[in-house]
């Protein structure tokens, strides 16, 4: 019997540990990209030294309020400002101070790439794309999103992008000259470009994987009475109606992709 921890090398452990971190630090966690929390890689971000002291506080006692504990020896602190001394204290210990530092493989500096107007635009659409949004993005192909969830991305890509081009609201620029500006696709076309590549990858798959078998699974009861809450399927079946896709094209990759495919403006800039 197991009394502390997870089993090592079961496949549930993981599920449950996730589960277990996401609904002890629930209330503590704000949108992407202020909390970023994967598995025990956890990222979060302020806009003051003050702040992030006092939401690092809280998490420390939350954790260890339920057994877990914050492993210092792994935990750095950045800051954008080069001017500012000091650093980051959890259980009275000085959090070593860093330039950068990597989370799930991608690097984040304190140079402040994207808000520094040496940098071109061009550089910064690049970095959005490539770093960024697949953060914003990560697992929603397996999302029954809502016009809800949508509409909260929608914002966070607005609040980056202006963010990122030192754009205010005082300035009286619309979202679609900002995201033209940086070349981007609107991030909930990309959602829905992400549904459909991995739909694709399911139908071909073999029929005894793990995907292909949930996807031909029937649920046994019935749906309460009411208008019934937003499924994965119901979304994806709103996709294929808007890009004139039917399940049979699934088997020519090629035009799967080609209707599919939400491509980015700055692609095509970029080719020149």
């Amino acid at each position: 019997m197991i009394k502390v921890g997870v089993h090592q090398g079961s496949a549930l452990s993981p599920l449950l540990f996730i589960l277990v971190m996401d609904t002890l630090t629930n209330d503590l966690q704000t949108p992407t990209p202020w909390t970023l929390l994967y598995a025990d890689d956890v990222m979060i971000a302020a806009t003051t030294k003050q702040e992030l002291q006092n939401r690092l506080e809280q998490w420390n006692a939350r954790l260890t309020q339920f057994g877990l504990r914050i492993n210092l020896k792994k935990t750095e602190y950045l800051s954008t400002d080069k001017t500012e001394n000091g650093t980051i204290r959890v259980d009275n210990v000085d959090l070593p101070r860093t330039n950068s530092f990597k989370y799930l493989g991608s690097s984040i500096a304190d140079d402040a790439v994207l808000c520094d107007p040496k940098i071109g635009d061009r550089l910064k659409s690049k970095i959005y794309r490539c770093v960024i949004r697949p953060v914003a993005l990560y697992g929603t192909e397996c999302w029954p999103v809502t016009k809800e969830a949508e509409r909260r991305l929608a914002v966070i890509e607005t609040k980056m992008l202006r963010w990122t081009g030192g754009v205010t609201r005082l300035d009286h620029v619309r979202n679609e000259d900002i995201r033209t500006r940086f070349g981007v696709a609107p991030i909930t076309e990309k959602m829905r470009e992400a549904r459909l590549r991995w739909y694709g990858h399911t139908l071909r798959a073999n029929d005894e994987s793990v995907a292909k078998r949930c996807l031909l699974m029937e649920v046994a009861g019935k749906r309460p009475r009411g208008r019934p809450k937003q499924r994965w399927l119901d979304a994806l079946h709103n996709d294929m109606k808007n890009t004139r896709l039917h399940p049979d094209h699934a088997a020519d990759r090629i035009k799967w992709r080609l209707r599919s495919r939400i491509a980015d403006p700055a692609t095509e800039r970029d080719k020149r």
